[in-house]
């Protein structure tokens, strides 16, 4: 599969990223090999393959997961100390949308 120069400045646009000509043409490269190495694994057969939805280990489906019991907060203005600009009691942060 051969991904373009011109994908990835539309995908770079989708992620807001600004990328350099060297990147462009390096990130072509890394995309084109991942999905070739993708096709390559979906060549392989796994009709005989049951899926799977816990790779690590056999065990009951909540194995993984805590009880999800409140802790002790942090006081607004802890939480707020080391931001580079707050107000009101909130972080200040830029617009992102500006498209």
């Amino acid at each position: 599969m051969k991904i373009t120069e011109q994908e990835v400045r539309y995908v770079a646009g989708l992620a807001h990223l600004q990328l350099t000509e060297q990147e462009v043409g390096r990130m072509a490269h890394d995309l084109d090999e991942i999905l070739t190495h993708v096709e390559k694994l979906n060549e392989i057969d796994t009709a005989g393959v049951a899926p799977m939805a816990q790779v690590l280990y056999q065990a009951e489906s909540n194995a993984t997961l805590r009880p999800d019991t409140p802790g002790a907060t942090l006081p607004n203005e802890t939480a707020l100390a080391n931001a580079p600009l707050s107000g009101s009691g909130q972080f200040k942060v830029p617009r992102v949308i500006e498209r």
